[in-house]
Parts: C-alpha cells; sequence; structure tokens
C-alpha cells in the first residue's frame, strides 16, 4: 500500500525523490554540464567596442578621465585572463584629448595578449591596448582580426 505522496516526485533538502523509490541529487547534474574552458594560455588578438558612458554614469566630472582608464584595464582584464594590462599612448590621449570631465561616450579598441619576454616578469602574458580610430560605431561587433 502506497500512500497518496509517495506516487509522486518530492524535494527534501535538495534531493529529488522519484515515485520508484530512486533518489537523484540535482547539484551532481549540474557540475558535470560544465562548458570546457577556454585554453587562455595562448597570443590572441580582438576588437572591441567599449561604452564608456555606462562606466561613468552618475560619476564626479573631475575623476573621470583616471576612471575611463581604469575601467579600459579592467575590461581588459576580465576579457583576456591577463593582469598586466599596459595602454597605449594613443588611447591615453584620445581619452584625455576633451579633458578630465568630457571623455567620449565610445571607444573602439584593440586588445592584444602577448608573451612576455622579460625573464624576470610576474605573469607569462601582458595585454596591450590600442585605440582604433572609426568614424561610426553603427554595426561594430567584437571581432578576431587576420594575422598578417
Amino acid at each position: 500500500e502506497m500512500c497518496i505522496r509517495d506516487r509522486y516526485q518530492r524535494r527534501v533538502h535538495g534531493i529529488l525523490i522519484m515515485k520508484e523509490g530512486k533518489t537523484k541529487d540535482k547539484k551532481a547534474d549540474k557540475k558535470g554540464d560544465k562548458k570546457p574552458r577556454k585554453d587562455n594560455n595562448k597570443e590572441m588578438i580582438k576588437e572591441y567596442t567599449v561604452n564608456l558612458h555606462k562606466r561613468l554614469f552618475k560619476m564626479q566630472f573631475k575623476k573621470r578621465g583616471k576612471r575611463a582608464i581604469r575601467e579600459l584595464k579592467k575590461f581588459a582584464q576580465t576579457q583576456m585572463w591577463v593582469k598586466d594590462v599596459r595602454i597605449d599612448s594613443e588611447l591615453n590621449h584620445f581619452i584625455w584629448k576633451n579633458g578630465i570631465r568630457d571623455v567620449p561616450n565610445k571607444v573602439r579598441i584593440r586588445v592584444s595578449k602577448k608573451k612576455n619576454q622579460d625573464e624576470d616578469a610576474k605573469e607569462p602574458f601582458f595585454c596591450l591596448v590600442q585605440h582604433l580610430d572609426v568614424e561610426d560605431f553603427s554595426g561594430l561587433r567584437t571581432e578576431t582580426p587576420k594575422q598578417q
């Protein structure tokens, strides 16, 4: 004789109890469904459009220029899995050309991950962020340029 509640699935402490009496752990299934991790130990180049306007929203005027550079570094770190990020002087000049307050709303950048040639370097790779001059941002997507 089965009770009515025994005929249906029940959830007790995150474990799914089936009607046949078998148990199935949902948490174990989630661990097995992970995507394979990308190989981040190789050189790569990508082009991005970064919206600085949303990153500097409600930011004090006198801190916008410095924060824009910091946000670009943080963006490059997350995209390329590298702690050592270097900003090109052209990009720095482009961010600061209108002063500390009037930072451009969008910027097109090329982020290139390269091997560190220094023998005493802490990180095996570094990341160089360069400015790409574009007239219009419409239709631009994240791209991987072809190697020369």
